[in-house]
């Protein structure tokens, strides 16, 4: 049992994802047999035609490349978040069939609390502790190491409770994803989630997600009044993002540097 932080692979992308987008939207205005369409495509490069359709606003044949991302070190205030985005498949592990007595459950702890310092953070952990204690009770009170005590002794958990999960999107999504969730606005964990997703992104298929975040990075802030106010801060930040992948994405640690990155600046 301890404290976790934000962990991101990219578990699944495809060999060529400007391949098949640039496919799927030429198809729509070429007679050609498919064969033929398929070597012409693949005889060059897309960048140039991908970067037009995304300028153009023709989305949909984005949505035939998808991501499956395996994410680790959240919350379960997180889980009610990032399930809200329908367009996507989930598999969350499970309070349910998990025993969390044999070494209490793993948790996360708002940066807000940490930056009060030792002592806060101290007696956020004590509290984590008690909760653990309150959960093995009931487990034992309610039948002991059986799916039907943890069904119920769950209830005692708390938000803070770590989960992991895997997430499936399509491009179309993920752009809407990082628009929504990169933003200043967002809550800060999900936010952490969303930059570490559009690093891994970008680095599998910088064509398609090169332009990708927050709207105010391409255009005006979507948030009216609400406005962080930030929008060449943000700016910057997303520069700084893609000079962080270009650099670092070859080596072998990348994903674990991604994440790390996306904690302290997202």
């Amino acid at each position: 049992m301890g404290s976790v932080k934000l962990r991101v692979r990219l578990l699944a992308a495809p060999e060529s994802p400007e391949s098949i987008v640039a496919m799927a939207a030429k198809l729509c205005y070429s007679g050609a047999m498919i064969d033929e369409l398929k070597q012409k495509i693949e005889s060059k490069d897309q960048k140039d035609f991908i970067n037009k359709l995304t300028e153009m606003g023709h989305m949909s044949p984005v949505e035939h490349v998808s991501f499956t991302f395996g994410i680790e070190g959240v919350s379960r205030s997180l889980l009610a978040q990032v399930t809200r985005h329908r367009i996507a498949s989930f598999s969350v592990q499970s309070q349910r069939y998990v025993d969390q007595t044999k070494d209490g459950f793993d948790y996360v702890i708002p940066p807000s609390i940490e930056a009060l310092g030792k002592d806060a953070a101290e007696k956020y952990i004590c509290q984590m502790d008690t909760i653990a204690s309150w959960y093995e009770d009931w487990v034992q009170v309610l039948g002991g190491g059986k799916e039907s005590a943890r069904q119920d002794a769950r209830f005692v958990l708390p938000n803070a409770a770590e989960t992991k999960l895997m997430v499936t999107m399509n491009a179309r999504e993920l752009t809407h994803f990082f628009r929504l969730r990169g933003c200043n606005r967002a809550q800060w964990e999900i936010r952490a989630l969303a930059w570490a997703m559009m690093g891994l992104a970008y680095s599998a298929s910088p064509s398609l997600f090169g332009s990708c975040g927050p709207a105010c990075i391409n255009g005006a802030c979507s948030e009216g009044q609400m406005s962080c106010g930030l929008m060449k801060e943000v700016a910057k930040n997303h520069e700084e993002l893609l000079e962080f992948v270009k650099k670092h994405d070859k080596e072998p640690d990348f994903e674990e540097k991604m994440s790390e990155w996306a904690s302290k600046n997202a």
